[in-house]
Formats: structure tokens, sequence, C-alpha cells
């Protein structure tokens, strides 16, 4: 295994090594249900023992139920037992983001004016893995609304620090190891950033692949959700098989590409992007990722940054400023539905001072401002698409570091709320950039800082997914084979 490891001296680690760390994939141990060595219900066993001895300081879940998760479970086993296996997510345990409706949980949202809601029905995407024969284990933690005051979650790996946000409970869920997938959504790093910090691999589709019908709405024209995982198998097949029962939305047809994962290529060219977050990282963790850059370079990998290309050094320059325009999208899509709440339920009882803080920007916004950042969204998209044709791909860092250190324990009272809490969750300077552009990006967990991970995003055009995630394939084996 290439080792791409960063020790800074400081004397604050965390308890993750690359080497040693076992990932609890779920399609991996498929061939052993079929042969008899194994169950899914001896699977999800495994998962609850982690969730036994982890949850109380890791506090990943807002609701679970193990014994309905049991039962459906036992369903599977009789049916990998008679030959009838559904596919390859028979039998998976899932925890599915907080924002998300489960018929048989409620979606609290972190947030007092949800506080055990149920709408009765499945969203799109738990629908369609109920359907695969996936068994939903629990609702995980996020900040209120996904955009507020912080869930009392924290990092399986140093429980001092954050587990990023805003899917912050699926991200520590999977690291913890307490269930081998779990749905995120993302709308500007909620998905990307805490993958990154928990040693997964997350996943976000082009917008409008994955079908968010029952998702609380945040911003619609930036609302993806995507599966947080493992392995790249697992990420893929769970995203696949939502595709193929609940579709795209918003005119999308769905992520199209094989049912499994795809086979490996090695990219001929990929294209550096360092836009703000490179600003934002110590000269060490630079060098790390030069480092694996001319590996990747020497495997026979061209990479063309700013310094080659004058057509790199415009699109830079144009998503160095990009989350001021991409906040002011999402702020002023976000203004409905909580003005109809505020209206409904009075400020104070329907959202609270984090969440309210980043919702004033787009109550200050005239529709003047709106269409200014439309446009420039849509030029640094234009621009996407002529370098896109000539590369096979983007790649930069997933997170601005490793997850940074909280100042509070994670107990249910204390969660600050107020204006600018919610950045307490990690910089979002590497991720929002491509949420904004639309295509589909990748959360690959390849470094280790100080004995905490450290992701590497790979990212794509809109609708290149299954050709991104071949080249991840590629990055994967990369990675494990034995550079000597």
């Amino acid at each position: 295994m290439r080792r791409f490891t960063l020790d800074t001296g400081t004397g604050s680690r965390g308890s993750y090594d690359p080497e040693r760390y076992e990932r609890l994939s779920f399609v991996g141990a498929t061939e052993s249900f079929r042969d008899g060595t194994n169950t899914p219900r001896a699977f999800l066993e495994r998962c609850l023992e982690s969730v036994y001895e982890l949850e109380p300081s890791v506090r990943a879940f807002a609701y679970f139920d193990a014994e309905a998760a049991r039962l459906a479970a036992d369903e599977s086993t009789a049916r990998y037992r008679a030959g009838r296996a559904i596919g390859p997510l028979d039998g998976c345990p899932f925890g599915i983001k907080d924002t998300i409706e489960t018929k048989d949980m409620p979606m609290q949202q972190n947030a007092p004016l949800f506080k055990g809601w149920s709408g009765g029905r499945d969203a799109a995407c738990v629908w369609a893995l109920r359907q695969a024969g996936g068994v939903i284990l629990g609702k995980t933690q996020v900040p209120e609304y996904a955009m507020g005051k912080s869930p009392p979650t924290r990092n399986p790996f140093d429980t001092a620090r954050t587990a990023g946000g805003s899917s912050s409970g699926s991200g520590a869920s999977v690291g913890a190891r307490m269930v081998p997938c779990a749905i995120g959504n993302q709308t500007m790093a909620s998905l990307i950033r805490p993958s990154s910090f928990n040693a997964v691999y997350g996943y976000k589709p082009t917008w409008g692949a994955l079908n968010i019908g029952g998702m609380h709405p945040l911003a619609p024209s930036q609302d993806h959700i995507g599966p947080m995982a493992a392995s790249l198998a697992d990420a893929w097949v769970t995203a696949r098989a939502i595709a193929e029962r609940a579709g795209g939305h918003n005119g999308h047809p769905g992520l199209d590409g094989p049912l499994d994962l795809p086979e490996a290529r090695r990219p001929a060219r990929l294209v550096r992007l360092d836009t703000l977050g490179w600003l934002q990282i110590d000269d060490a963790l630079r060098d790390l990722f030069e480092r694996f850059l001319a590996d990747l370079m020497d495997a026979g990998v061209e990479i063309v940054d700013r310094r080659d290309s004058t057509e790199v050094e415009a699109l830079e320059q144009m998503l160095l400023y990009c989350d001021g325009f991409a906040t002011d999208i999402v702020m002023y899509e976000a203004r409905w539905p909580f003005l109809a709440y505020i209206d409904a339920y009075g400020r104070e009882r329907a959202i609270g001072d984090t969440a309210y803080s980043r919702l004033q920007r787009g109550l200050e916004m005239t529709r003047d401002d709106y269409r200014a950042a439309l446009a420039k969204r849509a030029a640094a998209r234009q621009k996407v698409a002529e370098i896109g044709a000539g590369a096979d791909g983007f790649i930069t860092l997933a997170s601005s570091g490793p997850a940074p250190f909280v100042e509070r324990p994670n107990v249910d009272t204390d969660a600050p709320d107020r204006a600018g809490a919610h950045m307490e969750t990690g910089s979002r300077s590497f991720i929002s950039p491509w949420t904004m552009i639309g295509g589909p990006s990748w959360a690959l967990p390849y470094f280790a800082v100080d004995g905490m991970p450290q992701g590497v995003q790979l990212m794509g055009v809109p609708d290149s997914d299954a050709d991104i995630v071949a080249i991840a394939h590629w990055l994967d084996r990369f990675i494990l084979e034995d550079p000597a």
C-alpha cells in the first residue's frame, strides 16, 4: 500500500491508521452470504456491536431501531438461503440522514419544531433501498435543518474533534463501522467534507441524477443526495440501485452506468484545482498533496494546472470567489420553507439563531442579486465544460485539513447556536465549487494527517459519473498496490 501520511509533530493524534483500519464493506461480504458461511443477520449484529460500543461517545444517531432492523435482516437471510436474494444490497444496513423521510422513523432535523415529526412515508431514496432489500437501521444526526447549530456527533477517530457537517452522523456512522453505508446530502459541502473527516468514500452524483423527493429542501438548484460508504463499490452500487428504482429529479432521467462497479480506467489527463482552499492549508499538507500528484505523474497521468493553462487559471479565478455567490444562491432559495415556518410558528420556535443568521443573507437579497449569482454560476459551469472536454477529470483535496477540534463536549444541551457557529464543522472551500458546478465528485480516503483521515477529491463534468468512478477505481488500485 502506498502511504500518504503526515505527522506534524503537534503531539495531538487520532487513532486512524489507513493500513490497519478495517473497512466494513457489505458488497465485499455478499459472496459469504451466498455460500452460507455468513448471513445478513450476523453482519447486522456486528454493526450493532459497534453501535452499542461507540454510540455513547460518537453520537452518530438521532434515532435507531435495532429490532426492526433485525427483522428485516432475518427476511434477507431467508432469501439468501432460498437462493432468492434481491441483489447486491439485500440485507445491507443503512443509516439515513435525518433530513430525509422514513415511514417508520421520525425526521427531526435537530430542530425543535420537528421533534417527533413523521410524514408517514419514505423518501424516494429510502423507498428504493427498501425495494433493493436494504435494512434501515436508523436516522443519522445533522445540524439544525442541515445549516444551523451543530449536532452532538463527534469523530470516531478522536471524539475531541468534529465529524463535519451537515451529514455529520452519516459520516461518523460509516467511519465507526456502525453501518457500511449511509445516505447523506449536499447543498454546499455537506457530504464530501464529513466523508473526508471520517475515512469514508463519499459520492455526490451529478445534480439531478438521484431523486431527492422526500428530502427537506434547502436550495433546490443545488440540493443533492448521495451515499457515504466503506468502499467504492458500496457507494456506487447503492447509487445505481436508487437510480434504477427511483430515477432522477428535475427533468434528469437518473444516474446511468453499470450496476456493478465499473472496470478501473487510468486517466490520461487530470486538471488539478487549488481554489480558495489552497490558501487555508499548511505547507505540510500542500507537500503531501504534491507528492501524491507526483506519484500519479510517475504512473503516466498528466496533471495540468493553472501554471500550464490560461483557461485553468481563468477557472481558478472564478472559483476563488464562488463560495460567496454559491452561498447567495443557496440562501435566496432557502427563504422557503423557512419564512413559511416563521409565519406559522414564530421565529423563536421555527428556527434557531445559527440557521436564522445564515438565512438573513437570502432575506436581504433582491431578485437582481440572485440573477447576478446565477450568471456567475453559469459562467463557471461553461468554463468547466470547455476545460473538461480536454481532460478526464479534475482533482483537489476533499477538505482543508483533517477534522478540527471542538471546544464543547458532545451533550445535547450545549451545542452552540449563534451566528457563524456552522463553520465549526470545518471549511467548505475545496468542496462548494463542485456542488455549484453540479458535476460528480468523490471523497477518496487516501491520506492520514496526525492519525486523522484526510480525503482527496476527484471531480468530473456533469453526467460523467460512470467514467469518474472508473477513474476512482484505478486510483484505489494505485493506492493499494505495493509501490516497491
